[in-house]
């Protein structure tokens, strides 16, 4: 079993680790936190298209690439409160949501990591809206392709989503990093490893 990598820590079994053997971890000195929430009902997910509000779609690599709804979190906020105004932000529902685990990335453009707190709602209140910036569209959890949604676009997601995005589905919670090589919005995984938490157990 890969070693758990430098942080993060908890009562975690591994999951899945890979990328390229006999490489080191990057180093960081600080973290910055993002949040990042999901819409999970009735065997579908609610997920966002990331849109430029300024420029035509074919000049940002990131656009219509599929993430859930969430940003920074500002000073002064939990991350809690970040995720909840970030969901109402970017689709105009507000829903009850629960810490489902937290990711770290790296990358080679920045000396800090990134992280990101994802959150999961099982019901919400509120019209899903569609904005200049974001598009909220439903998938489909199963594997059953009759079903009347898409599947869940992991081709058109960040590498690694496939790993982490089922086990928030499964109600596992997770932890994992990721460090990335390359230019930001075409940046790859070179080394990654992900956990799924274990409950105490009594004495």
């Amino acid at each position: 079993m890969a070693e758990v990598p430098p942080g993060i820590s908890g009562n975690l079994k591994h999951y899945i680790s890979g990328g390229e053997e006999g490489s080191q971890w990057r180093g960081f000195s600080t973290k910055r936190h993002y949040t990042n929430a999901f819409v999970v009902q009735d065997n579908k997910v609610a997920s966002s298209a990331y849109r430029p509000a300024r420029g035509p779609v074919e000049s940002n690599p990131n656009s219509e690439r599929y993430n859930g709804f969430g940003g920074k979190v500002d000073p002064g906020e939990t991350p809690l409160e970040a995720a909840k105004r970030e969901l109402e932000e970017e689709s105009g529902i507000q829903g009850p949501l629960v810490h489902a685990g937290h990711l770290l990335f790296l990358t080679e453009e920045v000396e800090w990591a990134f992280h990101i707190d994802i959150y999961k709602a099982e019901s919400y209140t509120g019209t899903i809206t569609e904005s200049d910036e974001m598009k909220p569209e439903w998938f489909s959890t199963t594997s059953d392709t009759s079903a009347e949604l898409p599947m869940i676009p992991f081709d058109r997601m960040w590498e690694t989503d496939h790993v982490w995005l089922p086990l928030l589905i499964s109600d596992k919670p997770f932890v994992g990093r990721a460090d990335f090589v390359g230019e930001k919005d075409q940046s790859k995984p070179f080394k990654w490893w992900y956990g799924v938490i274990e409950e105490e157990k009594e004495l």
